[in-house]
């Protein structure tokens, strides 16, 4: 596999450059407001914030509009999906450095300031830990990912290129260049409706990815996420199953365009999608999205995983594979138990929640 190589010099401040936030919103009357706030009161001295509001059917175009004389672009059109909708917002913007903010999160006013501190030429995105907190803004004490604490965008790249999978955030809790997001701009039609599975797949190829252990971003949790589960869903698992496989082709197909080879099924060694595999095989084996897929494939598959840098800590490392030898042996009332403090961290008592966070 080609790869590329790494400079490490920090880029000295620039105060000039401007950062372009663009929030893409949809129904989202509730949360917007806080964000496109959260945008505005960012500590760098310039920043656009465009929000996209794609076909809104509540009040969203009302609250939006509240701001307009804060200088915030609007643009409103029809339902097109949210990928589309950032792809739109990209096109209007002209900041160097790029956050799509889901209009449901929030952004610390320091996280610009902190990405500027570790930027080096040859970045793509840059990478920030998150709060979790409830539908009014609470706090719930957790924070993820996880990251090693020896973590560069050389071991990224590689658990990527090996597996399809590292520690990263969904789409707010990523700084991205410019320089990166035109290289797989206009966004390839249809392969996903959210825009986070375009760069994600992508960036560690075309670029360094770069690792903030601080938790910059407020993630909201209210039940309509797309990502992570009040209560455990399994058809949102094996959806979710089938996106990160389409995602890991269309990774490989872009690298391949820029001379970088990497196997398009290396998704079956991620820790993640074995997750995905196992809990589907053993919850929903009738709508399971992978043809001739067994419990006893998985479990090999583990033993490669186990095997693999995949960018976890030494514990997590562990409790991963001991989570996929139990779900795949255990009767199924358990094995839905344990899927379901995988997938839907509310559901976790206590004392998994702070062996989680511990770990």
């Amino acid at each position: 596999m080609a790869t590329l190589s790494s400079a490490h010099l920090q880029v000295a401040p620039d105060p000039s450059e401007l950062a372009s936030v663009i929030i893409c919103n949809y129904n989202y009357e509730k949360f917007v407001g806080e964000a496109i706030s959260s945008a505005l009161n960012l500590d760098w001295p310039r920043v656009e914030v465009i929000v996209v509001d794609d076909g809104s059917t509540d009040r969203s175009r009302t609250v939006i509009e509240s701001f307009a004389s804060r200088g915030i672009k609007m643009i409103f059109r029809a339902n097109r999906g949210q990928a589309s909708a950032a792809e739109e917002g990209y096109r209007n913007s002209q900041g160097k450095w790029i956050l799509f903010l889901d209009a449901d999160d929030t952004v610390h006013p320091s996280l610009i300031r902190e990405a500027q501190a570790v930027m080096r030429p040859g970045w793509s995105m840059i990478q920030f830990q998150m709060k979790l907190m409830d539908e009014t803004g609470r706090f719930l004490g957790s924070v993820f990912p996880k990251y090693n604490k020896h973590t560069t965008p050389e071991k990224i790249r590689r658990s990527l290129a090996t597996t399809a999978s590292y520690p990263t955030p969904p789409a707010s809790g990523n700084l991205l260049s410019r320089q990166f997001l035109d290289k797989i701009m206009p966004l390839q039609q249809d392969m996903d409706r959210f825009i986070d599975s375009y760069f994600l797949a992508t960036a560690p190829l075309l670029g360094d990815v770069i690792t903030v252990r601080k938790p910059l971003i407020s993630y909201r949790m209210h039940g309509k996420n797309d990502g992570a589960q009040l209560t455990l869903d399994v058809a949102r698992i094996t959806r979710d199953l089938r996106k990160h496989i389409t995602r890991t082709g269309y990774g490989a197909e872009l690298a391949r365009n820029f001379g970088i080879e990497v196997a398009p099924d290396r998704w079956r060694y991620g820790f993640y999608n074995l997750a995905m595999r196992i809990a589907s095989l053993r919850l929903a084996r009738e709508n399971h999205p992978v043809q001739n897929d067994t419990i006893l494939r998985c479990l090999r598959d583990g033993v490669v995983a186990t095997c693999s840098l995949q960018g976890l800590t030494p514990s997590r490392h562990v409790a991963m594979s001991l989570w996929l030898v139990c779900v795949a042996l255990a009767p199924k009332r358990i094995a839905t138990v344990l899927v379901s403090w995988r997938f839907a961290p509310m559901s976790r008592p206590r004392f998994v929640q702070r062996t989680v966070q511990s770990a």
